[in-house]
């Protein structure tokens, strides 16, 4: 084995994505002393503005929005204590069949070796040996999020990395939220919006199941630090014990490789 620090990487597409998809490993493997580096592929310019205000309504400023999302960025890897945070530099796309998929500087219109050249530099730069990124569909089908599983394939063909994992939202995890909102007596209006809905994956693909119960105030602390977005505000209405019960365990799929683990370092350490 190495002398080098064990390191993990997962990419991004917004802000925010950093917690609800990998922000339990983030925070338990950072409290193990690995090193921790998240990047993220876009600025999250399509995000809300005050008061809920969305692109394109009277009063979102683009910019003003992305200046929000960089401090509740770097709060919210503040409190995974993320080692080091990437902006790959793009402008955020927008949800597919918007006009800003196509707008300069989108991550949606970049070229995918471009962005792979980018990202590989980044893989270059720190060596991880376990890079996370989304599965094909980027879990509900947002441009930026495919575009991230696109571009991440392509940079590792370009500078290959020990173990790659895909992360995914379990089925059974989807049927536990939906308990939990019945109990709570929470309409299913409450996640209509596309962004609140991914696509479940059969628990018997997943091939690693990672308890972050642990740390998973520091993951509720992180969600809450995007506090100018309205998609994880229903996670955060839902309180720290039910927001633990239904997050306190996250799914990984292997690519190129198959298993049953319970860390993402199996074989590495």
């Amino acid at each position: 084995m190495s002398d080098r620090p064990l390191t993990l990487m997962t990419v991004q597409a917004h802000p925010d994505d950093e917690v609800t998809s990998t922000g339990g490993a983030l925070a338990k493997y950072a409290a193990e002393g690995i090193t921790t580096i998240v990047v993220t592929c876009t600025d999250g310019r399509c995000g809300d503005g005050p008061n809920g205000v969305k692109p394109g309504q009277p009063g979102h400023d683009p910019e003003a929005v992305v200046a929000t999302r960089r401090r509740e960025l770097e709060a919210s890897c503040a409190a995974l204590k993320v080692s080091h945070l990437e902006m790959l530099g793009y402008h955020d796309s927008g949800m597919m069949g918007w006009d800003t998929n196509s707008a300069p500087g989108s991550f949606w219109s970049t070229p995918v070796d471009v962005a792979a050249r980018k990202l590989a530099a980044l893989i270059e730069k720190y060596r991880p040996d376990v890079l996370v990124t989304y599965d094909e569909n980027g879990g509900y089908g947002h441009p930026d999020h495919i575009q991230v599983h696109r571009v991440t394939m392509a940079a590792v063909e370009l500078a290959a990395v020990p173990k790659l994992y895909m992360s995914v939202f379990p089925e059974s995890s989807m049927t536990k939220v939906g308990e939990r909102m019945r109990e709570l007596g929470i309409g299913l209006d409450e996640l209509n919006s596309e962004e609140a809905q991914p696509e479940g994956w059969p628990d018997e693909k997943i091939t690693a199941w990672v308890d972050v119960a642990s740390v998973i105030d520091q993951k509720f602390d992180a969600l809450s630090a995007h506090a100018s977005q309205g998609d994880g505000a229903f996670f955060i209405g839902l309180g720290r014990e039910t927001f633990g019960a239904v997050m306190g365990v996250e799914a990984y799929v292997g690519v190129g490789f198959s298993g049953a683990e319970t860390d993402l370092f199996e074989g590495l350490r």
